[in-house]
């Protein structure tokens, strides 16, 4: 397997970072397995996974060996009348796995359109939109484990799936995915519950491709498109409060959006900055919060690592003095 020596990373994370890895190698085939293995040995190195890079904070050097993840395929594994069984390989384009469902009558993922990344990258965070978490509908996840070379199928609960959350998370980078199973439905059953998506519950003759479009077209109004705006989708994680918690946040804040969640209630971050005066606001570097959408931070300038953690502490530490509300960041470090 060809290993390539400090590489730039600095177009292949979509927050634009300037970075340079130490070695990168390209994954294509599962053929390759056994020798990315033997080379994971033989340098002795961390290992860091790379789908779609939009979301990671990348320092200026990453000594280890990165694995750009570029395993494609589709397959139906099963279709039992109502449920549909169908893998996709790890390096697939998450949205157009989503429009490929769709367009195939599989139905479930309408909500997570247009979310950034790689079918891999999905379990990983278990990502999540409008009322769905992908860990919901994974039958399966087939993963290298880089430590022994053995190959494992972990199934939902084995996943250990919550917000934002997942084992391969909680223990990154010990896994290569390779492959990710949904079951999905024959039968469409929209969740309109959220946001802008309620507008569409008096819609007569719902489909899903009106679900999608409706998806796509909130998320591109208030998220900039990483070619022409560098950022790492949304930057935080809304966090989780209990209702005593929220209670007391309601006293001050009428109006302040909450939904249940496992644990207590989740707040909107988007809401919070906001509300903290930093909405469009920026760093001298140019990083900051969208206009559109707080939630989300930006890169316009391709500014380095240390501009973009002085200004997602300069956002925690003002909605921290507001509210008393700890925020979190989604993005995973890499350094």
């Amino acid at each position: 397997m060809n290993i390539e020596q400090n590489v730039s990373l600095a177009q292949l994370n979509t927050l634009g970072v300037p970075s340079v890895a130490s070695h990168l190698c390209h994954l294509t085939a599962l053929e390759q397995l056994p020798d990315l293995y033997r080379c994971v040995e033989s340098l002795s190195l961390p290992v860091r996974v790379l789908g779609g890079g939009s979301n990671l904070i990348l320092k200026p050097d990453v000594h280890a060996l990165v694995i750009k993840n570029e395993l494609t395929g589709i397959r139906i594994l099963a279709d039992e009348g109502n449920a549909v069984f169908v893998s996709a390989k790890a390096g697939e384009s998450w949205h157009e796995f989503v429009l490929y469902c769709v367009e195939h009558g599989f139905y479930g993922l309408e909500n997570l359109a247009l979310i950034p990344g790689t079918v891999g990258a999905a379990p990983v965070q278990n990502i999540g939109a409008y009322g769905v978490e992908v860990g919901s509908y994974i039958e399966w996840v087939d993963a290298l484990d880089l430590k022994t070379g053995e190959s494992h199928r972990f199934n939902q609960t084995a996943c250990r799936f919550s917000y934002r959350d997942s084992v391969f998370k909680q223990m990154e980078n010990r896994y290569l995915i390779t492959e990710v199973c949904l079951k999905l439905s024959r039968q469409f059953s929209p969740e309109l519950s959220y946001g802008p998506l309620q507008n569409l519950t008096d819609t007569q003759d719902l489909t899903a491709a009106d679900v999608v479009a409706k998806v796509i077209e909130v998320r591109q109004s208030k998220l900039p498109d990483p070619q022409q705006v560098p950022n790492a989708g949304s930057f935080f994680k809304n966090p989780i409060v209990s209702e005593s918690e929220l209670w007391q946040l309601q006293q001050h804040y009428d109006g302040i959006p909450s939904y249940p969640a496992l644990g207590g209630f989740k707040l909107a971050a988007g809401w919070l900055i906001e509300q903290a005066g930093l909405k469009g606001q920026s760093h001298p570097s140019q990083v900051g919060s969208y206009e559109k959408q707080a939630l989300v931070l930006i890169n316009p300038a391709r500014a380095g690592y240390e501009a973009v953690a002085a200004w997602a502490e300069h956002v925690r530490k003002e909605v921290f003095a507001k509210f008393g509300v700890e925020l979190e960041a989604e993005p995973r470090l890499w350094e």
